[in-house]
């Protein structure tokens, strides 16, 4: 089991927000301050220059970016040093159903645990949720390609044949 951790800054509404129900579960520690989340943990982070792989295994931990993107753009994340992006996927949560890198924290979590190897603990975290295995049932095929990819620039090929 990978260690889950979010920053949230309570701009969603407390009663859909993913990351809250999964704090409520026991599954992720929230933070409130960026500078809290232990350095050696890999953030999810979509303006990140590098894809996650397979080739990131076993990190000490992911942390989610649970906040709007007017507030992202202010949190002092680039020089994080373990930065990745998630490569295309299709939002199967309720709010964004169908829409390509919409994802809600629950789904980027889930995704990066099935890119790693840890496709057990994503179902754990999404079986919280009445919609949450539809993501793995509708992101099948691109998860299973980059769980197989050996780094980023091969994830970033598979993912050209999607876009």
């Amino acid at each position: 089991m990978i260690p889950l951790f979010a920053y949230r800054d309570n701009s969603c509404d407390p009663r859909r927000c993913s990351v809250k129900k999964l704090e409520r579960r026991g599954c992720v520690r929230v933070y409130s301050r960026v500078d809290r989340i232990p350095r050696s943990s890999l953030i999810l982070d979509p303006s990140a220059p590098q894809a996650l792989s397979p080739a990131d295994r076993k990190p000490k931990s992911i942390t989610a970016l649970d906040c709007s993107w007017e507030v992202f753009e202010k949190i002092q994340v680039t020089r994080w040093p373990l930065r990745r992006a998630l490569p295309f996927l299709v939002a199967a949560n309720p709010g964004h159903f169908g829409r390509p890198f919409m994802l809600n924290s629950v789904e980027a979590f889930a995704a990066a645990l099935v890119i790693l190897g840890e496709e057990e603990q994503a179902e754990q975290i999404l079986s919280a949720f009445s919609w949450g295995i539809r993501f793995l049932e509708v992101n099948h095929d691109p998860l299973t390609e980059y769980a197989a990819a050996k780094d980023s620039a091969e994830v970033v090929e598979i993912q050209s044949c999607y876009l």
